[in-house]
């Protein structure tokens, strides 16, 4: 059996300028020297990139993007290639995250695009999939997400997948309080891991690393990571103060 090192991945969102960003790595890195056997992430504003991955150099965690387009370069004013983002310090990027699906139009075939381009340029994404309220309540969880992954990951073979991670966040969860049961998110990790088994075999089912995010505190983080089929976590709003997100960081300790 593999043993997935577990991520706690960062995403910052539209908060922080560049000074705001540059004292929180800052802060955040102090706080997270002593972590051990785990992976960290921080994914920032593009606009502060290029000033964090100065702050994270020779610490323990890594740069990610939150978004890039898929094309390397051309005439797409507003966007940001993978290139670019590799050449401001990225090892990461999230990809189809249920905000950029609701608020600007991204679709299973765009995030498609998107993560191939990604690991075109040596990124590694983290794939974003999730139901809402309504969805769910639907009873569709199963066939959304189904759809998701078929779609999102459509023409990428075993061997081009193997970096990549998933993130499941239950779009009702997020930015709500609301945190899905560990029994659902553990549910739902295993169809995620079962779908890929179906699609690119046992080995790389077993070595995937699936997120939960979804309203990701201190207080529920030990429980969701003691789950069998759950190996990280994408965290929203905890990760924007470094006190809340290093103790995250540490639940092996706390628990």
């Amino acid at each position: 059996m593999t043993t997935r090192r577990p991520m706690i991945a960062g995403n910052w969102k539209m908060y922080k300028t560049c000074p705001e960003a540059e004292e929180t790595a800052g802060a955040l890195v102090q706080k997270i020297s002593d972590a051990a056997g785990v992976d960290i992430m921080i994914a920032p504003p593009a606009t502060a990139l290029t000033t964090v991955s100065r702050i994270l150099r020779d610490t323990p965690v890594d740069l990610g993007a939150q978004n890039l387009f898929w094309e390397d370069e051309g005439a797409y004013t507003g966007e940001v290639s993978g290139p670019m983002l590799v050449s401001a310090g990225c090892r990461y990027v999230i990809i189809g995250h249920s905000e950029r699906r609701q608020y600007f139009g991204e679709t299973d075939e765009t995030v498609n695009r998107k993560i191939t381009a990604a690991l075109a340029a040596g990124l590694i994404p983290v794939i974003c999939v999730g139901e809402t309220e309504s969805e769910r309540d639907a009873d569709k969880t199963f066939s959304i997400l189904d759809k998701q992954m078929e779609n999102g990951l459509k023409r990428l073979t075993a061997d081009a997948f193997k970096p990549a991670l998933i993130a499941y966040e239950p779009v009702w969860a997020i930015g709500t309080g609301r945190t899905a049961t560990p029994e659902q998110a553990q549910e739902v990790h295993a169809r995620l891991r079962s779908f890929l088994e179906k699609r690119f075999g046992a080995e790389t089912a077993e070595a995937t690393r699936i997120l939960y995010g979804g309203s990701v505190k201190p207080e529920n983080i030990s429980e969701l990571m003691a789950l069998p089929d759950i190996d990280g976590a994408l965290v929203g709003g905890a990760s924007l103060k470094p006190d809340t997100f290093s103790e995250i960081i540490h639940y092996k300790s706390a628990s």
